[in-house]
């Protein structure tokens, strides 16, 4: 595993726990949202833009990634 891997790994982490604490979840069922809508894919696609961001932020920006994959016809009214 290349730095740049290691370092996705860690934010996946990172954005697994804060969001599971923001949202009164245990681990796994965090895990179990994040794959179920596809969070851990879009983290790492947009690692780059997404690291830079507060914590309170990323959590924002997961619920709404989420919220968009619950309802994706919404984007189209």
């Amino acid at each position: 595993m290349n730095k740049k891997e290691k370092d996705i790994a860690l934010f996946v982490a990172f954005c697994i726990e804060e969001y599971g604490a923001a949202k009164q979840m245990t681990g796994q069922q965090t895990i179990d949202r994040f794959s179920q809508y596809g969070v851990i894919d879009y983290l790492c696609k947009c690692f780059e833009p997404l690291h830079t961001q507060s914590r309170q932020w990323l959590v924002a920006e997961i619920d709404e990634f989420i919220e968009d994959r619950k309802n994706p016809l919404a984007e189209l009214i």
